[in-house]
């Protein structure tokens, strides 16, 4: 895929950007936009504007936060990771160049030197974080759509107030609980590959309080506000497995406290697709605006006819 790679440094006033028709872009870009502590993000983020992007035309922005796989000192391992996902290969890849919609990425850490602060599936460690660059992963991501939204401005590409989301296995996690603390940012999302394990919207069960990120018993205590609900029971959502998916990030000490993995187990399942199947129950008895799908002969990956799915979703949510 050919791709221009410009830095925000000189993004706007000196380099030019893909060139344009009158109505659409010629060719596919990729913009690295630098961290920007005075806007609220305190890492980098970029943005893939893809070929026959719609020109002084209201559009909507997609999201697909990171997810690197594994854990790294080195920023730049994280940034390789979300360059090569964000202009090569990724669900949110396809449907950004299907759907001629601009695609962000963040560039977010996932540091070795704290293994269980997984900010990568915005776990509990990463929302009590207080170091800069991981404080309020959360927030970041909103400031930086935010300011994605003036960058993209300045090039005549205008977007709506809500974003598509898509994510797989850890950022499907992230964007589960992310819909939960900002459902009004949210137009429509998709998700799959995620353990099995979905954020409840419930305070406790059988007697246990499920904390963040389980459900939302000290939800406001974290987040400063009340969970909306009725909000996030009008978020169009497209929920996915592989029905040989038995990926299970709840049994490992980065992704679950010992606490939480018990709570998870005995509660939903230890075993991932019984997990999954309860969620839909929980989901559909809230009347979530769901639909669920699993797909058979599929694991713990994502295949043509996913992607196609998730396209075609997006699209329906575009009218």
């Amino acid at each position: 895929m050919r791709f221009s790679l410009l830095l925000l440094s000189v993004l706007i006033h000196s380099v030019s950007f893909a060139q344009q028709t009158a109505n659409q872009t010629e060719k596919d870009s990729l913009l690295i936009i630098s961290k920007n502590p005075d806007k609220g993000f305190m890492n980098d983020y970029l943005l893939y504007i893809p070929k026959g992007t719609a020109i002084g035309k209201l559009t909507t922005l997609l999201v697909e936060p990171n997810n690197t796989g594994q854990i790294n000192d080195s920023i730049e391992v994280h940034r390789e990771q979300a360059i090569f996902l964000a202009s090569k290969s990724s669900v949110g890849n396809n449907v950004s160049r299907m759907l001629k919609i601009p695609l962000l990425v963040p560039v977010f850490p996932r540091p070795a030197s704290e293994p269980l602060t997984y900010t990568h599936a915005l776990d509990r460690d990463a929302m009590l974080e207080n170091r800069p660059t991981l404080k309020r992963l959360d927030l970041q991501l909103l400031n930086m759509i935010k300011d994605a939204g003036m960058v993209l401005s300045s090039f005549n590409i205008e977007i709506e107030p809500k974003v598509f989301m898509s994510g797989f296995s850890a950022s499907a996690t992230f964007i589960n609980r992310f819909s939960f603390i900002h459902p009004e940012q949210i137009k429509a999302l998709a998700i799959g590959g995620f353990n099995g394990e979905l954020m409840f919207p419930l305070k406790e069960m059988h007697g246990r309080q499920l904390n963040y990120p389980l459900g939302i018993n000290d939800f406001t205590k974290l987040f400063k506000h009340e969970s909306d609900l009725i909000t996030y029971k009008s978020i169009p959502q497209f929920i996915y497995m592989g029905q040989l998916d038995d990926n299970d990030a709840v049994q490992y000490d980065d992704a679950y406290t010992e606490s939480e993995r018990i709570i998870i187990n005995e509660l939903k399942g230890k075993d991932v697709q019984k997990r999954f199947k309860y969620c839909q129950k929980i989901y559909q008895q809230n009347n979530f605006n769901v639909r669920f799908k699993t797909y058979e002969t599929v694991g713990h990956w994502t295949t043509s006819a996913m992607n196609i799915e998730v396209i075609k979703f997006f699209l329906k949510q575009m009218h």
